[in-house]
């Protein structure tokens, strides 16, 4: 299925027209325009401001400096020509009564007087613009005039001598004279007074206005600003809130509900683009979700999915087929992983094909599932109303998978092995469904049952469930095993043919278990390779082969023991030089401890195998190939090998000398050995008549039960002491 890119970006939808109403027709769209225009009257007003209260100061100020220095000035005037005036009569008195030597400084006195009151009256004449004032100025001057005349008459009288003459002119015409002058100054002082009051006043009035101005303009913004503020909060703020909650909504999944168009172009954008965003998570979680719950390969459901299928409540499912599609492995390895591909794809859909039909001629339920777990192993759950049924249901697919897979100029066929399980007898009315899960590891067990049976299929027992159990309570145990020396070594003494004589001895491993007795090696060893516990046991039985070697040494050293290396031992890093400071500490030979790896580990990973063995052999410790002609070795391989026994196993031995056709091929194993310098062991001889015919073969050493069955504690140390001294 086609799913978009959750890369590709949408593109963005037009916005709806909205027909605007009242004052919306004026009113911008955009918060970007609405701001712009409210801060633009903003500064408008308080520039308009600015300017009213900078001209009414600049007036206010000429005003100041007018009356600083013109009013003031001339108030001052009016008030220095009145003590003038004053100061003279009084300096007239003392030029009558100062004696003539003196007079001459009266005089010069006196005439700075009248210079001053005369520049006075002239610069008042110049400044003063009333009419009233004039009149006053005219009056004032023409009393000066007639004051000077007075004055001349008295400085006569006074030059005459007649001071009686000087008083009576000082009198009747000098002091009316500066009298009247000075009313007339004084009234010119009373009027500029006036006048300055009201220039005063004009100049508050005029503050009073400027600062109105100014308040009225600063409340009229301060209203503006408000407006402005409700208007974009109601604007912007309100559908900004929208948004929010939208945004919570979807990051609460829900997706169903659109955030609506305002009138504001911004707010609309981003409304639309978590629209958009809104389309894209849902598309993208629905993505997420198939993929978390289907094969990306198939297209199938997965193990997570297997979980909870879509079932009728009525009929969920009671039976579950695991198939695994076989030689999956060998197919990629030799015909490429797409090759690989193509089969599970085959496989799936021949499989969900044939499921589906049987559902609908109802073999099995509604909603069957098929699902890919792993690899190629796929795992369907139905409801069958009894194993008959599920036994045609397998034919079926069977019969499905029957026609070869072409793919890559390749003609493949597909084979299943199936492990089955149901919920048990579903005829009772109190029958309950066993959970999938259950369902999927009991048909897991089976699986492996029918793998190691080499059937086609096998159903889920209890006797399996036991079996299962057991083996995992016995690997539980191992490791305690190996911990109490629960463990015991046996030893298989090895006898060559040519003179009789005890070679040496292979080590076999066996388990005392304190409540289940003894335990068969056939029964843990195997799960212990699987579950890596062998290397447990391996580093055990190369303990007791070294310390059961240095006692032999004494008495008897040219006796060896072997010990078996199972494949995780070939894997395990390090393990040559673990068994070299094993063999330095124990103080042994070597040459006496003999290590036998089997022919299929070899193959496993016949590179790093070839290493492993040559390191082994340069610390001195023979090496055997043991069950030798049972796996697929490579005789490239097997030459470049630096062992020194081939150990001919024992299904190649058993009724040797009734089989012509195995004495060929056991004659062709033994030539092959010698010809590589190998010593030649035939394993599991059980017959003298088997011993006569290895013996004419030309095997060089011989063990099994005719020679001695494995030892242990007293039987073996009789057989230790009966052996004869060694020949040096």
């Amino acid at each position: 299925m086609e799913t978009p890119s959750p890369n590709r970006a949408a593109d963005p939808l037009p916005l709806p027209e909205v027909a605007p109403t009242g004052l919306q027709r004026w009113w911008p769209q955009r918060i970007g325009w609405r701001l712009a225009l409210g801060f633009g009257v903003l500064v408008v007003l308080m520039l308009v401001a600015l300017a009213q209260a900078t001209y009414q100061i600049r007036h206010i100020t000429s005003v100041t400096q007018r009356f600083a220095t013109g009013d003031m000035q001339r108030l001052l005037r009016v008030q220095a020509l009145s003590l003038q005036t004053e100061g003279v009569g009084n300096a007239l008195i003392r030029l009558i009564n100062a004696p003539r030597e003196n007079r001459v400084v009266e005089y010069k006195d006196v005439d700075e007087r009248n210079k001053r009151i005369d520049g006075m009256v002239e610069s008042l004449a110049q400044d003063l613009r009333d009419d009233d004032q004039e009149q006053n100025l005219k009056r004032l001057v023409e009393c000066r005039a007639a004051y000077a005349e007075a004055f001349i008459d008295t400085a006569d009288e006074i030059e005459g001598g007649n001071t009686a003459q000087a008083w009576r002119l000082l009198n009747e015409r000098v002091n009316p004279a500066l009298k009247t002058m000075l009313v007339e100054s004084n009234n010119l002082l009373q009027r500029e007074r006036e006048r300055i009051e009201v220039r005063l006043n004009e100049a508050q009035t005029l503050f009073e206005r400027v600062a109105k101005w100014v308040a009225g303009l600063s409340v009229l913004a301060v209203a503006l600003a408000v407006w402005l503020g409700v208007r974009t909060t109601r604007s912007v703020v309100g559908p900004l809130a929208k948004l929010e909650r939208a945004a919570q909504r979807i990051a609460a999944g829900d997706y169903s509900r659109r955030v609506p168009m305002t009138r504001t172009q911004e707010v609309d954008r981003v409304g639309q683009a978590l629209n958009t965003m809104t389309d894209a998570v849902a598309q993208r979680e629905r993505d997420i979700v198939h993929q978390a719950f289907h094969d990306p390969l198939t297209g199938l459901p997965n193990r997570a999915a297997l979980f909870n299928p879509l079932q009728d409540a009525a009929q969920l499912p009671n039976c579950l087929a695991l198939m695994d599609l076989a030689r999956l492995k060998a197919i990629n390895e030799t015909l490429g992983y797409t090759t690989g591909d193509t089969l599970i794809q085959q496989t799936a859909e021949r499989a969900s094909l044939a499921l589906q039909q049987a559902a609908t001629d109802g073999l099995v339920g509604p909603h069957p599932v098929v699902a890919r777990l792993s690899g190629g192993t796929f795992a369907a759950t139905f409801y069958a109303a009894n194993r008959a049924a599920v036994e045609a249901l397998r034919e079926r697919i069977e019969q499905a998978i029957s026609e070869p897979v072409h793919c890559s100029g390749h003609c493949v066929d597909l084979s299943l092995t199936y492990g089955l399980a149901d919920s048990g007898d579903q005829t009772q009315a109190d029958a309950k469904a066993l959970p999938v899960d259950t369902l999927l590891r009991n048909a897991e067990v089976a699986l492996h049952s029918a793998k190691r049976a080499a059937m086609g299929f096998a159903w889920h027992s209890e006797a399996q469930e036991a079996a299962r159990l057991s083996h995992l309570s016995l690997l539980s145990d191992l490791r305690q095993a190996v911990a109490t020396s629960q463990l015991q070594m046996w030893l298989q003494p090895k006898f060559s043919l040519a003179t009789g004589r005890a070679v040496g001895t292979e080590a076999l491993v066996r388990w005392q278990h304190p409540a289940r007795g003894f335990v068969s090696p056939a029964e843990f060893v195997p799960f212990a390779e699987q579950a890596g516990y062998i290397t447990m046991v391996t580093q055990w039985m190369l303990e007791q082969a070294l310390q059961t070697l240095a006692t032999w040494a004494p008495t008897h050293p040219e006796l060896s023991i072997a010990v078996n290396v199972s494949t995780r031992d070939l894997q395990q890093k390090g393990f040559a030089d673990r068994v070299a400071r094993m063999i330095e500490g124990s103080g042994v030979p070597a040459k006496r401890l003999r290590l036998e790896i089997t022919e299929s580990g070899l193959m496993d990973d016949p590179t790093h195998s070839v290493a492993l063995l040559h390191a082994l052999c340069d610390i001195g410790t023979p090496l055997s190939i043991d069950d030798f002609g049972t796996g697929y070795s490579s005789l490239a391989y097997l030459q470049k090998l630096p062992v020194s026994e081939l150990k001919i196993d024992r299904s190649f031995i058993d009724k040797l000398d009734l089989s012509p056709g195995t004495q060929k091929l056991v004659r062709a194993m033994t030539e092959m050995g010698h010809g590589l310098d190998l010593m030649v062991t035939a394993e599991g001889v059980e017959t003298e008549a088997e011993r006569e015919t290895i013996t004419r073969l030309g095997c060089d050493v011989m063990q099994g039960f005719l020679a001695s069955r494995p030892l242990h504690g007293e039987k073996l140390q009789a057989w230790f002491d009966a052996l004869a001294p060694a020949i040096v």
